[in-house]
């Protein structure tokens, strides 16, 4: 047998162990599951009893009595059997909030390297629907499975104590079914396998076209894209009729295998019953039952199986990303307080592919309160400097130190809560202004936001929006104008108050009215603390303390932007470049 066929119970082991954790919940339902097979078995044999004592013997006040007693058995069994249902689901919900709250709590820790080559859909595939799958385990698994089992047990007990040579026929088919649910949960893991493959493709497929719509229909690409979506959504269709395909074979053959068997107890026992008269017609009565209860069980364990399958694929790609650590090593124990901001890389070295490096030996340093800028192509490393500040990302060799402390001493989130990173992409969340400014730090209230906004001079231009600072932006901002969410970023940086402040092509591709804007809040935010600041533009750095030049992953020119016009090399041209651009 393959690695790939074998039922794999670590996984299970781990599901039950998490679900084991909520005892309460877990004994009761264990109690009434065993009462559940126990009340059912004992149906059929009260019917046997009501057969032989009084419907044979015509005694009707008797029989009265037993069908009352019959159907009392029957609403205790329903309601055993609601039990069950209710706490599994019960016990299954708390299993999944667990693992999705853990499963999150997880992801968002992890370096940003892990989701540059992780489409996000795999991620929300996993944070979603396999840990729904996850509560088929408990739903429609092992708790079911276990009534089911008990029950099988109980009737091959109780049809043994009531004549051992007819159970001994009916017995033939155990199996001949443990056989054919064997066969049915192989080829049904495979399907299974298959088709949360494709549905996370679909998911992936779906959220990056979303993503990207613009280009979508900048480029006339939506036929194209819908044939793409068609044929992914095929290959789900196909892996789901296959499912359907197993089981629509599966119920026929297990009702074939019941029907020969009470075949069998009809030839045997009504022999008996005829000729020898050892057993009675109340007897081949409750074997028939026992028969149909056994079947029932026997095909239910085989769709049990199945579902504990699909829900154990869900749970091995869940714990896959738990057991992956992909976090950046948080072993400092510095705190920094009062910081001064003074900044200096040593010899950095650093590569997104190993062997294949992006910052070749970076040194420079600035001084408290200094404003450096970093200029070059794109490529040229500008970009990695602020990750790498901010710890996104980890050096190969050098180091990176801020007051003289290096940044791998110093605890993660308390080195980030001193640096204010604004981005060219400015990402809003769906929610409010005030809501993306603050971004759940309620110590920051409204009043301190449209302080900070009215200083930087941007309190007007929020007013001006339908709502104000309660104005609904949609996801990633797409409401707003580019300019509109470099203002907002600008806001969120400055309420926070860092001691260090990054702005990434902050002034690039926007309108003039925003830009003024946001040139005077880069002057009110660079005031008094030290900032980085990239960009393309000349024209918007050239009052920095300091530039960096930067090509191929290296330091090539330093120096004031006088300084370096007056060395005549590569910054020189870039700004000949760009002010004859403008000239023109």
């Amino acid at each position: 047998m393959s690695d790939s066929n074998k039922f794999d119970f670590s996984g299970l082991k781990r599901v039950v162990k998490i679900g084991i954790s909520y005892r309460s919940l877990f004994t009761a339902v264990v109690i009434f599951a065993i009462l559940s097979a126990v009340v059912s078995t004992y149906r059929p044999y009260l019917m046997k009893d009501a057969i032989d004592q009084y419907i044979l013997n015509k005694d009707v006040p008797g029989l009265l009595y037993f069908i009352l007693l019959i159907g009392a058995v029957l609403m205790v069994e329903v309601l055993l059997s609601f039990a069950v249902i209710f706490i599994a689901n019960k016990i299954a919900q708390r299993v999944i909030r667990y693992l999705r709250v853990r499963l999150f709590d997880h992801i968002i820790k992890f370096k940003l390297s892990y989701f540059d080559r992780t489409p996000n859909g795999v991620l929300v595939t996993r944070s979603v629907s396999d840990i729904e799958t996850i509560a088929e385990i408990f739903n429609n698994g092992i708790l079911t499975l276990m009534v089911d089992t008990l029950r099988v047990i109980f009737i091959i007990s109780i049809m043994y104590y009531m004549n051992w040579m007819v159970a001994s026929i009916v017995i033939i088919i155990l199996p001949l079914m443990i056989i054919i649910t064997n066969l049915f949960q192989k080829a049904l893991k495979k399907v299974y396998q298959a088709e949360r493959t494709v549905t996370a493709k679909l998911n992936t497929y779906v959220q990056e076209r979303l993503s990207g719509m613009t280009i979508v229909q900048l480029f006339n690409r939506q036929e194209k894209e819908f044939e793409g979506f068609k044929s992914i959504n095929k290959e789900l269709r196909t892996a789901f009729l296959k499912t359907n395909l197993y089981f629509a074979l599966l119920f026929p053959v297990v009702d074939i295998v019941s029907a020969v068997a009470i075949g069998l107890l009809l030839w045997f026992g009504g022999l008996r019953t005829a000729v020898h008269g050892d057993v009675s017609v109340g007897e081949v009565m409750a074997f028939i039952s026992y028969i149909t209860m056994l079947t029932q069980p026997m095909r239910q364990i085989a769709d049990r199986f199945n579902s504990i399958q699909r829900g154990l694929i869900g749970a091995d790609r869940v714990f896959k990303i738990l057991d992956d650590d992909q976090t950046l090593p948080n072993n400092g124990k510095e705190v920094l307080t009062d910081v001064k901001g003074e900044i200096e890389f040593e010899k950095v070295v650093f590569s997104y592919v190993p062997e294949n490096p992006v910052l070749k030996g970076i040194s420079f340093q600035s001084k408290p309160g200094e404003t450096i800028a970093i200029v070059g192509a794109t490529g040229a490393g500008k970009s990695t400097i602020i990750n790498l500040l901010s710890r996104f990302y980890d050096i190969d060799s050098g180091d990176i130190k801020i007051d003289g402390k290096s940044i791998y001493s110093v605890e993660l989130s308390n080195l980030r809560s001193h640096i204010a990173v604004v981005l060219q992409d400015v990402f809003l969340f769906n929610s409010t202004i005030y809501e993306n400014i603050i971004l759940g730090n309620t110590s920051i209230s409204l009043e301190n936001v449209e302080q900070a906004a009215k200083e930087i001079g941007i309190h007007n231009f929020i007013l001006s929006l339908p709502n104000g600072y309660h104005t609904e932006v949609n996801e990633r901002g797409a409401s707003l104008s580019v300019g509109q969410r470099q203002l907002i970023s600008f806001l969120r940086a400055y309420v926070y108050n860092p001691e260090i402040l990054v702005l990434d092509e902050a002034t690039s591709s926007i309108d003039t009215e925003s830009e003024t804007l946001i040139q005077n809040a880069t002057e009110k935010l660079t005031k008094g603390r030290t900032s980085v600041v990239i960009a393309h533009r000349l024209a918007t750095i050239q009052q920095a303390d300091q530039i960096l030049v930067m090509e191929n992953g290296e330091i090539v020119e330093k120096g004031t932007h006088q300084e370096l016009l007056e060395k005549g090399g590569y910054y020189h041209k870039l700004y000949e470049v760009q002010f004859q651009s403008s000239e023109f």
